[in-house]
C-alpha cells in the first residue's frame, strides 16, 4: 500500500475503535452487476468497465448497505456466506490479498520461509517478499487464490505489486517485477478470477494487457492520474482513492479521466465520499 507511514500511530488508534457510516450511493447499473452467472472459464472472467462505482472496506464491521455494484474486501477476513450475500444484493466482490509483502497475522504466515521475507514496507507486521523466488512463492500464491475462488469472489486485488521501486532487502529489478506481476495475473485467470494491477504506474504500458482493471492510491495527490489512461482506453476500470485531498480537488479530473474515485480514511473502514 502506498499510504503515508507518517500516520501509522493514528491508524492504530483508529483501527481499535473504527465505526463509520457510509454515504448514500447511486444504484448499480445492470451491466456492472449480475454476479449470479456461473463461475467463468476460458477467459470469460468479469471485466469491470471504466466509471463503475465501488466500495473499498478493509477494516471494521463490513457495511453491506452501500448501493454500488462493486465491493473490494479482505479475502481472509470474510467467508463464502458474506460473498454470497453480496452477490444476492447484485454486487461483484473483489478479494483483497497482499501478494508482494508478508503479513505476520495471516493464518498462512508460517508457511513463508525466512529467506524470502525482507525489509518492512512501513506497515506494522508487514515485510517485503523476495519476488524473484517464484519457486517458493508460486504455490503459496496459488493457495491464496484458491481461497478467493472457493469463497466465490469474482476478482482479486493483489497488493504490494511495486516492490522493485522500494527498499525490500533484495536486489529486485523491474524485470523481476514484471515477471512476478504476470505470474499473479496468470494464476488468477487460471481460477476464473479477474485481477487488478495495484499502483505500479511505471509498468502500466507493459502490463495493461495482462490485467483487467487497476487499483490506485493517491494519483491525484502526486499528479499521476493521467498515467492510468491506458486502462481506460482499453475499456478497463480504474478504482482510485485519495486520503488527504478533498473531493473538490480531484473529482473533476476523475470524471474527465473516467476514474472510479473515492475519498477514504486511511484505515479503510466503511466511510466513503464518492465523486
Amino acid at each position: 500500500m502506498r499510504r503515508s507511514t507518517a500516520l501509522l500511530p493514528l491508524l492504530a488508534l483508529l483501527l481499535a475503535g473504527c465505526s463509520a457510516a457510509p454515504d448514500g450511493a447511486r444504484s448499480a447499473g445492470p451491466s456492472d452487476a449480475g454476479p449470479s452467472d456461473a463461475r467463468p472459464s476460458g477467459g470469460a472472467w468479469w471485466r469491470p468497465r471504466p466509471g463503475v462505482e465501488w466500495q473499498w472496506q478493509l477494516s471494521g464491521r463490513l457495511d453491506t448497505s452501500v448501493d454500488v455494484p462493486v465491493y473490494d474486501i479482505d479475502g481472509f477476513d470474510h467467508d463464502a456466506a458474506t460473498v454470497a450475500g453480496l452477490h444476492d444484493d447484485g454486487r461483484r466482490v473483489v478479494c483483497y490479498l497482499s501478494t508482494g509483502a508478508w503479513e505476520d497475522w495471516r493464518p498462512d504466515a508460517k508457511k513463508f520461509p525466512a529467506a524470502v521475507i525482507g525489509e518492512s514496507n512501513g506497515w506494522k507486521g508487514e515485510r517485503w517478499l523476495d519476488i524473484r523466488r517464484t519457486d517458493v512463492l508460486e504455490p503459496l500464491l496459488a493457495a491464496r487464490l484458491d481461497m478467493c475462488r472457493d469463497k466465490g469472489f469474482d476478482a482479486v486485488e493483489p497488493d504490494n505489486m511495486d516492490g522493485y521501486r522500494n527498499t525490500t532487502g533484495f536486489p529486485v529489478e523491474a524485470a523481476d517485477q514484471l515477471r512476478y506481476n504476470r505470474l499473479v495475473a496468470r494464476l488468477a485467470h487460471e481460477r476464473g478470477l479477474s485481477v487488478g494491477l495495484k499502483n505500479d504506474l511505471d509498468q502500466i504500458p507493459a502490463l495493461v494487457g495482462d490485467f483487467d482493471f487497476a487499483v490506485n492510491e493517491q494519483c491525484a495527490q502526486y499528479g499521476e492520474c493521467a498515467e492510468l489512461t491506458p486502462f481506460v482506453e482499453a475499456g478497463k476500470a480504474v478504482f482510485h482513492v485519495e486520503y488527504e485531498l478533498p473531493t473538490s480537488a480531484f473529482c473533476a479530473d476523475s470524471r474527465r479521466l473516467k476514474l472510479s474515485s473515492l475519498l477514504k480514511k486511511y484505515e479503510l473502514g466503511a466511510w466513503r465520499e464518492a465523486c
